[in-house]
């Protein structure tokens, strides 16, 4: 069962929690820390209602792809989240 989050999005903010990092890449080889990308894959956790007479399209549960430098870095509860605006986010998956 999933936890609940101690935070609720304001208007159209989404709470995504980012996919891990590649460990290995498709031939074997472990890349090292300092030359892991930033993904840019995640799971919607939490959606706000949305802006006046614009709902949310994004569902808790979505997996949804946004740009690499997109969304406020938050940590609660030891968990590392992103914290951006719907209209950052470019697909679901």
């Amino acid at each position: 069962m999933a936890k609940k989050l101690s935070i609720k999005p304001l208007a159209d903010r989404v709470i995504v929690k980012p996919a891990a990092a590649e460990e290995k890449t498709a031939g074997g080889i472990i890349i090292p820390d300092t030359a892991k990308e930033k993904p840019q894959k995640g799971t919607v956790v939490a959606a706000g209602p949305g802006k006046k007479d614009e709902p949310v399209t994004v569902k808790v549960g979505d997996t949804v792809l946004y740009g690499k430098y997109t969304g406020t870095e938050i940590s609660l509860e030891g968990t590392d989240y992103l914290i951006m605006r719907e209209s950052d986010i470019l697909a679901i998956v």
